[in-house]
């Protein structure tokens, strides 16, 4: 991804290492979210669960924290000028699309162990948005856990991720977070993991209409290694890595072929209404 020239979002905020317990209430979205597979270190990448804070808070401002590794430091670059893209094509997609006006996300990059009104984030956690501060948290190491343990390298498949976070926020903009967690409140837990998969596939199917529009920056290999990371990451996948037999209804973000589909879906045709997955009679 030719990310050189591209400007830095303001909407990051780093924070260094630290200690601190998992706090209440859950998370809404994400790749990472601790689910099924949670004692692997591929639990970067299961169940997620839209618990109840799912009304939008307040901006927060952005601010810096003490000194970060290099390493550290790439990764915050990146993530900032990925958000930034995200930004732009968002801002349009809503006034071209939607008639609307998009306020973005902040993004808090952090290492080691961070607070959100969610919970506790940690590698353990993986990448998730919360939709109580409007945050999406991603721990420094992830981009090394995505490549080496996921097999799902390169930099379109991180930025693939940051997307993907990014469109739960624009699912809570929308209004959708809360009525996916009102419709779980009163469902059983199979019907509520359903629920969520499609909340996720929603997810995968906006962050191929954010690839789309950036289609000028981006490199040969890049759709493929988004395409690649949507398979590495589906629950049929992760389960059978995990040892395990596929079981459907513990499902919560899709199958590899689904997650693959839905982000070529959006990607294909840059339109928010064909990313309606809660109308496909087929997921």
């Amino acid at each position: 991804m030719r990310l050189r020239g591209i400007r830095r979002s303001k909407n990051v905020e780093v924070r260094s290492g630290g200690r601190g317990g998992r706090g209440r209430g859950g998370r809404a979205g994400g790749l990472g979210l601790v689910g099924v597979i949670a004692v692997l270190a591929i639990g970067y990448f299961t169940g997620i669960d839209v618990s109840p804070l799912l009304q939008g808070g307040g901006p927060v401002q952005t601010q810096q924290s003490a000194p970060v590794s290099e390493a550290d430091s790439r990764a915050t670059q990146f993530s900032a000028q990925v958000l930034a893209t995200t930004e732009d094509v968002w801002t349009n997609i809503f006034a071209q699309q939607l008639n609307r006006q998009y306020q973005p996300p902040k993004l808090v990059v952090f290492s080691g162990v961070t607070q959100s009104p969610c919970g506790g984030a940690s590698g353990a956690t993986g990448p998730f948005y919360c939709p109580a501060d409007r945050k999406a948290y991603l721990d420094t190491s992830f981009f090394a856990m995505l490549d080496q343990r996921m097999g799902a390298g390169g930099d379109f498949a991180a930025a693939y991720v940051i997307a993907h976070e990014v469109a739960h926020h624009v699912q809570n903009e929308l209004g959708i977070l809360p009525k996916v967690n009102a419709a779980r409140q009163q469902a059983s837990k199979v019907e509520a993991n359903a629920l969520t998969v499609r909340l996720e596939l929603m997810a995968d199917c906006l962050s191929g209409i954010w690839a789309t529009n950036v289609q000028g920056l981006m490199e040969k290999g890049d759709l493929q290694e988004a395409l690649n990371a949507a398979r590495k990451i589906g629950d049929d996948h992760l389960q059978r890595q995990a040892g395990r037999v596929p079981q459907p209804h513990t499902f919560t973000h899709g199958t590899s072929e689904q997650r693959a589909r839905w982000f070529a879906r959006g990607y294909e045709s840059g339109d928010v209404g064909q990313c309606d997955t809660f109308a496909a009679a087929r997921l």
